[in-house]
């Protein structure tokens, strides 16, 4: 969401207004992809033209949004995992959320990651988010003495990544025998 030290608090009516609108646009570039036209989103999301370019000025702006708050959910996911539950049992849970993220979501990520800039701010950030959600799951296991020293965060990241690419088509047992043996592999 907008924020920052300079900028004043949204009212109330407007943020509901602005995520209204960030709600609708993921919705519709699953539907029909990035250049979905932006008055098709206003409409949708119940507000006028002039309200969507008023929070979103240019179409990479929504998608950089609508692509940030993805990946806030899931590395957020990741912090409530590890407050939650053991370490075996959060980086478990976060490698089985993270392979369901990337089945579920694999359409809308990749129209959103091929419409920002991979030297981008936003692209550096949700990396940089994502590679520390990860980081985190796995230094407590490693320090709980149940993961390899030589696994990192970003080994798992990708191995999660992948295993999410590899299962899309496979029935729920064959995606469980991916993850049974990657959890097998990361372990002391």
């Amino acid at each position: 969401m907008p924020g920052g030290d300079t900028e004043r608090p949204m009212r109330a009516d407007a943020r509901r207004n602005y995520e209204r609108i960030v709600a609708t646009a993921k919705e519709l570039f699953a539907e029909q992809g990035a250049d979905v036209p932006l008055d098709d989103i206003a409409k949708r999301a119940g507000v006028g033209a002039g309200t969507l370019y008023r929070h979103f000025p240019t179409r990479e702006k929504l998608i950089e949004t609508v692509y940030r708050n993805e990946i806030e959910e899931l590395a957020d996911r990741a912090a409530a995992l590890n407050a939650e539950l053991p370490p075996w049992e959060a980086l478990e849970a976060w490698l089985n959320e993270q392979v369901r993220w990337v089945v579920e979501r694999h359409k809308l990520a990749t129209i959103l990651k091929e419409s920002i800039d991979s030297g981008s701010e936003t692209f550096h950030y949700c990396q940089t988010r994502l590679r520390e959600a990860t980081g985190m799951l796995v230094g407590s296991a490693q320090e709980a003495g149940l993961v390899r020293a030589d696994i990192s965060g970003v080994d798992v990241l990708r191995l999660g990544h992948g295993a999410g690419m590899a299962v899309r088509n496979c029935s729920p047992d064959e995606g469980k025998l991916v993850l049974s043996v990657i959890l097998d592999g990361l372990r002391a």
